[in-house]
């Protein structure tokens, strides 16, 4: 017969070997994660899991961050705001433009050659939604981040030196704006959420696309096309970002671990996640130029024909803002304001 004494012992001592064999207790909070790229892209590796990682360590591992790239709870990347709007994932990384019109005043760093500077950009941005859309555009849903990517750029099959070298062309665009800047300067605009480039360009659905040069390596872009276009100065264009966490399951962390989360996440996180996505283009641009292809960067003393074509871009955007109760032309002068005050 075994004694109540050493059952105990046997039971505890089966207990501390689970402990040892998983490595750790179960979490007391576990969040989905959930976003759109391969888990090998940059921004997944560079950003999200290095945000995700210190808030596991920082919270000894009661905070659980479970990470799902490439839309494996399901849906399009377009639904990735509603999902942690609705609770379908707990914490969201995706582009505000993939609802268009949704988050207007995010559209002000999206402008045409607006944005030089990332972190910049991502210190204004960040600024603005806590003046003027956390409790408005963003009301039903808790921001943990927001921030720019580098410089957007032309990936084409064709090379372009000038808007002319656009006409005809099938070019994939990230958001409303760019897509309307693409037909102000003559090409055929093709919405479509990142994921899907690579297929678009082998099939020829598109000519080409607008994106920075960091996302092209886990899309093999520089293998799908040989010719690159970039700008000196102000960039082409940039997208907006939010990294977003359903409200309610913020709301339901216990205070310590809510610390924890705010801790990591705001301005100072903002302006990491933006210079760390845009310092990732150097080597992204170098793999295409050690393969061979064919860089054109054109110079900014030579950008104002694009600068004139895009122009009518800020006209209708001002006179959008208007028609929803919201002054326009104040953001753009705040957030060029915000850009230059940053690391003053």
């Amino acid at each position: 017969m075994i004694n109540k004494r050493t059952l105990m012992k046997f039971v505890g001592g089966t207990a501390l070997a689970t402990v040892m064999a998983t490595g750790a207790m179960a979490a007391d909070v576990t969040l989905r994660l959930h976003q759109f790229l391969p888990p090998q892209a940059n921004v997944p590796v560079q950003v999200l899991d290095v945000w995700a990682d210190k808030i596991e360590a920082a919270s000894n591992d009661r905070i659980e961050i479970q990470r799902f790239p490439s839309m494996q709870l399901g849906g399009t990347p377009p639904q990735l705001m509603d999902q942690a709007i609705d609770g379908v994932a707990d914490i969201v990384w995706t582009v505000v433009g993939y609802t268009p019109g949704r988050f207007p005043s995010t559209e002000v760093f999206e402008l045409p050659f607006m944005v030089e500077d990332a972190r910049a950009a991502s210190y204004a941005y960040w600024k603005m939604f806590e003046a003027h859309m956390k409790d408005t555009e963003f009301k039903d849903v808790h921001i943990l981040g927001t921030w720019v990517h580098g410089p957007g750029m032309f990936h084409t099959k064709d090379p372009v030196e000038t808007p002319a070298d656009l006409d005809g062309m099938k070019i994939r665009g990230g958001s409303r704006l760019v897509n309307q800047l693409l037909e102000l300067v003559g090409a055929t605009p093709v919405g479509m959420p990142v994921p899907a480039v690579s297929e678009g360009l082998s099939k020829g659905v598109i000519d080409g696309t607008t994106i920075p040069w960091e996302v092209t390596t886990a899309l093999k872009v520089p293998e799908l096309v040989e010719n690159h276009t970039e700008f000196e100065g102000p960039a082409l264009y940039n997208l907006t970002f939010v990294l977003a966490m359903n409200k309610a399951k913020y709301d339901s962390l216990p205070d310590d671990l809510k610390a924890i989360v705010d801790a990591n996440s705001g301005l100072e996180f903002s302006v990491f996640a933006g210079g760390t996505q845009s310092d990732a283009d150097g080597p992204a641009r170098q793999i295409a130029v050690d393969r061979g292809n064919n860089i054109i960067t054109i110079p900014e003393s030579e950008t104002g024909e694009w600068h004139e074509l895009v122009q009518p871009i800020y006209d209708t955007w001002i006179a959008d803002m208007q028609s929803r109760g919201i002054d326009g032309q104040a953001l753009i002068d705040e957030a060029r304001a915000l850009m230059a005050e940053y690391g003053k």
